[in-house]
């Protein structure tokens, strides 16, 4: 965020990340890392549909610090150091924690579509689980895989809402309610 440059050059990598759809790219990454490690394959693909939101809320909130402040800070010397632990990181902290509860669903949806596109009868995840009942027309299964799926995005979202209270309860404190 400080540096167009870097910017410029790393922005167009991560719209291609974000775009290329996860399914597109699931049989690739299961060859590249090799059908033994089909839980790396699908760590893997969910960390490409997580990344971005993250990057993207951080990149905006970086941004975002108040402009009188920055100037402030110039004017006292403080160093690049203290201007990003200081100031910086506490302005754009709610970006960041927003993009982390987004990526946090959007990781869950990444590995169960990962685990539907690149398994190949070898994982034993919940996705597994419904396309195996769902061959075999074991509709309860499914709806219990269905059911933890679900469950663990609420956790997923209430544990990341919890740490965003955490961070943000002194320094912002109307997202903290």
């Amino acid at each position: 965020a400080s540096s167009r440059l870097a910017e410029a050059m790393l922005s167009p990598y991560a719209v291609i990340l974000q775009v290329t759809p996860v399914v597109a790219i699931a049989p690739l990454v299961v060859i590249w890392v090799g059908l033994d490690n089909a839980w790396l394959a699908v760590l893997i693909l969910a960390w490409i549909v997580a990344f971005f939101p993250v990057l993207a809320n951080a990149t905006a909130g970086l941004k975002a610090a108040d402009p009188n402040l920055r100037d402030l800070f110039r004017l006292y010397r403080a160093t690049p150091l203290q201007t990003f632990r200081r100031l910086l990181v506490p302005s754009s902290l709610p970006y960041l924690l927003a993009g982390l509860k987004t990526a946090g669903g959007l990781a869950l949806i990444g590995a169960v579509v990962a685990e539907f596109a690149a398994a190949s009868g070898t994982s034993g995840g919940l996705a597994w689980r419904i396309l195996e009942a769902g061959n075999r027309l074991q509709i309860a299964k499914m709806f219990a895989a269905l059911i933890l799926l679900a469950l663990m995005g609420v956790l997923i979202y209430a544990a990341l809402s919890f740490l965003e209270w955490l961070l943000l309860r002194r320094w912002h404190g109307e997202v903290a309610r």
